[in-house]
């Protein structure tokens, strides 16, 4: 095993933390009836998504286009390559910073609505769009899609 695979590997582990460590929390926040939980969870998200999720994905990127440089890998030839790809890039230039949008959002109005002691018209607002939901299902999604792809080289 190369020493690019065994990074790559690491960084994919880094990055499962990462959603393991923010998406639950995405879920738990908008399915509580209970505005502090859902406020300690939107906190907490994105506090995960900064530290954890975003070096996570980050990491999988890089050492995943070195170890495919270092095997001598072809976008025209290895097709399954090439749909990993355009997948991996969706997630890192759209889901990720939308993702990281709506929970720093989120974080922002849970954090002026716990100053001021009440639920505000903008943290309602917030709970009320499902932008973390829909982006971090989308990228808890293709996680599996990109590992199926490197896996089974489907074309």
């Amino acid at each position: 095993m190369d020493w690019w695979r065994i990074l790559h590997i690491l960084s994919m582990i880094w990055l499962g933390a990462g959603l393991g460590a923010t998406y639950p929390l995405i879920l738990k926040a908008w399915s509580a009836k209970d505005v502090q939980y859902q406020m300690y969870c939107l906190v907490e998200a994105a506090n995960n998504e900064t530290r954890v999720l975003v070096p996570g994905v980050a990491l999988t990127g890089a050492t995943g286009f070195f170890w495919g440089v270092a095997h001598e890998y072809n976008f025209l030839k290895d097709g399954w390559l090439l749909a990993m790809s355009v997948i991996y890039v969706f997630v890192f230039l759209v889901c990720m910073p939308l993702l990281g949008f709506g929970l720093r959002r989120a974080r922002g109005a849970a954090l002026v609505a716990a100053k001021k002691g009440q639920v505000t018209d903008e943290l309602r607002e917030v709970l009320d769009d499902r932008v973390p939901i829909v982006f971090g299902t989308v990228l808890v999604v293709s996680v599996p899609v990109m590992a199926w792809l490197a896996i089974f080289k489907p074309f």
